[in-house]
């Protein structure tokens, strides 16, 4: 019999598995075809910024040091999550290459919305599970990651981005006027590159050469090969290319959640290649309650650069004294930076105001502007 607090500690989690109302959305559009294809991207992003309006915000924070005994059903959704996307993906692609009442257009278009799901919620469940030290729930990041061609993603993330951020050695931190068009391309090779340099320097330090076995881009090609196989073996060509756009899309969803939460936010320079160490002000933050539920509290995204191996439900939530804040959460705003000019009126008299705040002794953003600045140490 589950006693009075377990009872609670499950009450609290079960808004965070709201994620799995999506899974059977893709599965509705393989099977009935027609407008239901657009069910996945609608009801993903429209449906949480909907409840956005109507949920507001949580500022509540939960006690950091609450033990590991405490947050089972927290982390069982995450763990949960490898084995049904697999199902999602591989399932509804079985299924997709022999439906002869959906029309090619609906077909890709129902794997656009599979994409928005796998990028929206498994790299984010991902994120979570490789910042663990556990190599299970390591294993099971890389697992997710794969199924959307972006296993990089681990090395760049751990080894570059939470080093960086806010530098001009961050792929990732958008710079101030940047548009989501002119990043996307620009992040997608830096971020290759970074990552695989920043393991090539750590096998260098032990006199290793790149190609030594212990590399993990070996396991990450292999995991990426193995998925792209599966998906040959299910489906020939067209499993193939429905699996590609599965992970392009996926793929797009993060950078673009990427492209939100550090944009135009510099850490200072504080001369010969110094930087200043990272602060809750260096990444912006929305404390908005369904959202939160969708991506398990990644907009608490100061807390998570102050502690990240801390698991999500521990994430603190900060006040606009301590960190900015967005005007609404991350859907809502990946939608803004869709449309440059929509997103340059919003946020770019934030970033100004966020600067004249925390940084009112720099006169000349210039180099911060144009990633003129010395590269960090």
């Amino acid at each position: 019999m589950i006693s009075s607090s377990q009872a609670a500690r499950l009450s609290n989690a079960l808004p965070f598995w709201l994620s799995l109302a999506l899974v059977p959305l893709p599965v509705v559009g393989a099977v009935q075809g027609g407008w239901t294809v657009l069910l996945a991207p609608l009801c993903t992003w429209n449906m949480f910024s909907i409840i956005d309006a109507f949920a507001g915000r949580n500022e509540e924070n939960v006690d950091p040091q609450t033990g590991e005994d405490s947050l089972l059903w927290y982390k069982l959704i995450v763990l949960i999550w490898a084995p049904v996307q697999a199902a999602l993906l591989f399932g509804t692609m079985a299924y997709t290459v022999q439906a002869e009442h959906l029309s090619t257009l609906e077909k890709v278009v129902n794997f656009f919305g599979v994409g928005v799901v796998t990028g929206t919620v498994g790299i984010v469940y991902a994120h979570e599970l490789l910042h663990q030290r556990n190599r299970v729930e390591r294993s099971l990041g890389d697992l997710l990651l794969a199924m959307v061609l972006y296993s990089h993603f681990r090395s760049e993330h751990l080894l570059v981005h939470h080093r960086y951020v806010g530098t001009p050695r961050d792929p990732v931190t958008a710079r101030y006027n940047e548009g989501f068009h002119r990043y996307y391309p620009r992040v997608l090779w830096q971020c290759l590159v970074s990552a695989f340099r920043a393991e090539q320097a750590m096998l260098a330090r032990k006199g290793l050469p790149w190609w030594h076995r212990s590399n993990p881009f070996w396991r990450y090609w292999t995991l990426e090969a193995g998925m792209v196989l599966l998906a040959a073996l299910i489906g020939g060509w067209q499993g193939v290319g429905l699996f590609l756009i599965q992970a392009g899309t996926a793929v797009w969803a993060l950078e673009l959640t990427n492209y939100v939460e550090h944009y135009g936010l510099t850490r200072k320079h504080l001369g010969e290649g110094r930087y200043e160490h990272v602060l809750p002000r260096h990444s912006w933050n929305a404390s908005h309650r369904a959202s939160n539920w969708l991506l398990i509290n990644l907009q608490r995204h100061s807390d998570h650069h102050y502690k990240p191996s801390r698991r999500f439900p521990l994430l603190q939530t900060y006040s606009e004294a301590d960190a900015p804040q967005l005007p609404y959460g991350y859907p809502m705003m990946t939608a803004l930076a869709m449309v440059p000019p929509l997103w340059r009126r919003v946020m770019n008299p934030k970033v100004r105001a966020w600067r004249r705040a925390y940084y009112p002794e720099i006169t000349d953003w210039q180099p911060y502007k144009t990633g003129t600045l010395p590269m960090p140490r």
